[in-house]
């Protein structure tokens, strides 16, 4: 329709609404010539922007147009999340005050739903699978990725685990009467807005809802690119239960640009959201801590370490490197470096390459570890590198406190063992290695919410402050103060 014809027919309808009425085909006519009408002038004005070119302070040449356009779409960024923060803002008071047995019975719903549309959910994850496939995704990262029926089932168990865990909230944390006998208490409340960044690992959808709804929070969910389809698939699942039940289906959002510049800018909405957890590669995590002005729950990556010590048992040993290295290769809590005793190193490392030739694990291993097995030479960068492959880097050394030294130098803080029958030994290395868990005889996969009785997990913080390990509900709240008296003042 040209210009002068559209506007003669807004212009019509526009007095016929005012005289009487319009049938609702008319109205409809009426919004959609007001769209035309918008867009023809946003046309003729990228027109005109486009053939000018302006000189800058630095003496570049900027196209107006382009110009035009990339702060629009900043601007358009900017205005998606905020919409999106205020949302959170407003759900987070009425999610909050959600008594027990319905925050409760609503999980048990989603968990319900997740199984029955479990089909639906596998559907979408193939779609993001086979493009991983496609882009030659490493292998770690597709298992990240993948999604079953047997894994939507653990999702599903995880949700239960977390209902039947005891509720965090309006704990007393203390109690006492002043000398004045003002009454102060202490209580567990909700942390409020949760913003999780993730990569391609859709269970923390799932996971990270569960966590937060039971905890009295709300999340908004940053995923990966890699994972945008399942994701949408599983939160659209939690928000109908959500609906269903008459509740803020807000209390769960999902950013759907996948774009760097997006997450950056979420990254930025301390008015909005209380804290922010991210998950996924070393990378990301100094992304989000570089720029954020949120604060930050930081979950490290897992360069997870094995000391074998001299008084180790060679069997055990195998057994437990194989288990922590091959079960999962994909996961921040699989074993990536080895430390070996040197007084162990001829029983050991020919059993143990012999065992890890069953999943054609990589060694890479030091000069006196290849003095013993056929390895590729390490690196100094192997020693630091969380590999999510089937990789390995092996270092000998001569006593546990040159275990120790070296692990607290390249370990990420995550997850370290120490596999020995030496009780003196042992305490020494537990009581000496800087990590948020430390094992004894025992497998670094264990490092996992459900594994600690935490049901699903948020996350395994690296840091000290707040949270430290595999983040259940309790790290999910802060306390606020209660305060009763009867006309106290202060003189």
């Amino acid at each position: 329709m040209e210009i002068e014809k559209l506007i003669n027919r807004i212009n019509e309808l526009y007095h016929k609404s005012q005289d009487v009425g319009l049938t609702e085909e008319e109205a409809k006519e009426q919004k959609e010539l007001r769209a035309a009408y918008v867009a023809n002038i946003r046309a003729n004005l990228k027109s005109q922007l486009d053939s000018i070119d302006i000189k800058e302070a630095d003496g570049s040449i900027t196209n107006l147009g382009e110009k035009h356009a990339a702060e629009n779409e900043f601007r358009g960024n900017d205005m998606y999340l905020e919409t999106l923060g205020k949302n959170a803002k407003n759900a987070k008071y009425t999610i909050g005050l959600l008594d027990e047995k319905t925050r409760n019975d609503v999980l048990l719903q989603v968990a319900d739903a997740l199984v029955k549309e479990s089909e639906y959910i596998i559907a979408q994850n193939k779609i993001d699978y086979d493009k991983g496939v496609s882009e030659n995704m490493k292998a770690g990262l597709l298992d990240r990725l993948l999604l079953t029926e047997a894994r939507i089932e653990g999702i599903s168990e995880g949700i239960r685990q977390v209902v039947a865990l005891e509720d965090p909230l309006n704990k007393v944390l203390d109690d006492k009467i002043m000398a004045n006998g003002m009454h102060i208490t202490k209580v567990s409340v909700p942390l409020g807005v949760i913003g999780i960044i993730y990569e391609s690992r859709p269970n923390v959808t799932a996971d990270a809802f569960s966590l937060t709804f039971k905890s009295g929070n709300v999340c908004i969910l940053k995923g990966g690119s890699d994972a945008i389809n399942s994701n949408l698939a599983i939160t659209k699942v939690i928000r109908d239960v959500l609906k269903a039940n008459n509740l803020d289906e807000n209390a769960i959002q999902l950013i759907e640009k996948t774009d760097r510049e997006t997450a950056t800018e979420f990254m930025k909405m301390n008015d909005y959201i209380d804290v922010l957890i991210p998950r996924g590669s070393a990378g990301l995590i100094k992304a989000v801590v570089t720029n954020s002005t949120i604060p930050v729950i930081e979950t490290g990556s897992g360069n997870c370490h094995i000391y074998v010590d001299k008084d180790a048992d060679i069997d055990m040993a195998v057994n437990i490197i194989f288990n922590a290295k091959t079960q999962r290769i994909g996961v921040c809590n699989a074993c990536e470096s080895l430390v070996v005793h040197k007084d162990i190193r001829e029983a050991l490392l020919p059993k143990m390459a012999e065992k890890l030739k069953e999943k054609n694990v990589e060694i890479r291993g030091d000069k006196d570890t290849k003095d013993i097995i056929d390895c590729v030479d390490a690196t100094e960068e192997d020693f630091a590198k969380e590999y999510l492959d089937y990789i390995i880097s092996v270092k000998t050394v001569e006593s546990v406190e040159e275990a120790i030294a070296h692990i607290n130098k390249y370990n990420t803080g995550h997850s370290d063992c120490i596999i020995t029958e030496n009780d003196e030994t042992a305490e020494k290395f537990l009581k000496g290695v800087d990590a948020a868990c430390v094992y004894r005889n025992v497998s670094t996969r264990f490092t996992d919410g459900f594994e600690f009785g935490l049901g699903a997990e948020i996350g395994i913080s690296t840091q000290k402050l707040h949270a430290r390990g595999p983040m259940g509900l309790n790290e999910l709240t802060s306390y606020k103060y209660k305060i009763t008296g009867n006309g106290q003042v202060r003189g």
